[in-house]
């Protein structure tokens, strides 16, 4: 059998952004919207998912599950990557810090959405894989390091918004200080099976905001002691 080309690979992303809508249609009283923003959804739709995974996953990076990324990693379930980035509400002239760059899936994600997006990881492995798959497809507005996430980026903070694609039992104090006025986080915030997705705001005066959305798993977020 032939391998997939371009064409193959978008049909099974316009299929995947399809599956996320239905997701997002059942799951409308825990989301508090039946769908999600059409500028999320749209770069879901452009990006190439298969391009961020290891090759042998290629003909299956569209399905919605999390995938086996190495190190005992995994890269998100779409639908997952999706509700984070539509909780982010990014905008295009904003900066963002992400923690837990993976192979960079969801760095470029946020590279369609956002002015600029500085990625931190744990693996270092990861770091140098990702920034040059990013760099590989286009994706310029990215800048990864390796580093540990909790300790944030703070040369280029303060951060219009953050991202974490790790669990904490609270929002590591570190990147709550690299978070701008008016800003937000996004995480997984509990213990074992109690994680829920997470919105921190940093009201105009300093004080803490936290809206839980929907139950996730993820793996707990690595510090370097």
């Amino acid at each position: 059998m032939k391998p997939m080309n371009d064409k193959h690979f978008a049909i099974l992303r316009r299929h995947m952004v399809e599956t996320i809508g239905i997701h997002s249609d059942l799951m409308d009283d825990e989301l508090g919207k039946p769908t999600l923003d059409e500028r999320v959804l749209a770069a879901m739709l452009k990006v190439p998912r298969h391009l961020f995974v290891p090759e042998p996953l290629a003909h299956v990076a569209h399905e919605d599950t999390p995938l086996p990324i190495g190190f005992d990693k995994t890269i998100s379930q779409p639908f997952i990557a999706a509700v984070m980035t539509d909780l982010l509400a990014p905008e295009p002239y904003e900066t963002v810090l992400e923690i837990g760059t993976g192979l960079g899936y969801h760095a470029a994600l946020l590279a369609e959405l956002v002015y600029r997006v500085f990625s931190v990881e744990i693996v270092e492995e990861f770091a140098s894989e990702a920034e040059a798959r990013l760099h590989q497809i286009g994706y310029r507005a990215v800048t990864v390091r390796v580093g540990d996430g909790s300790r944030g980026w703070a040369e280029h903070g303060p951060y219009d918004k953050i991202v974490v694609t790790a669990a904490a039992d609270e929002p590591p104090p570190a990147l709550l200080r690299q978070l701008k006025p008016g800003g937000r986080m996004v995480l997984p915030l509990g213990a074992g099976d109690a994680q829920v997705l997470s919105v921190v705001y940093r009201a105009a005066d300093g004080g803490l905001i936290v809206h839980e959305s929907i139950p996730v798993r993820f793996a707990r977020l690595e510090t370097v002691i």
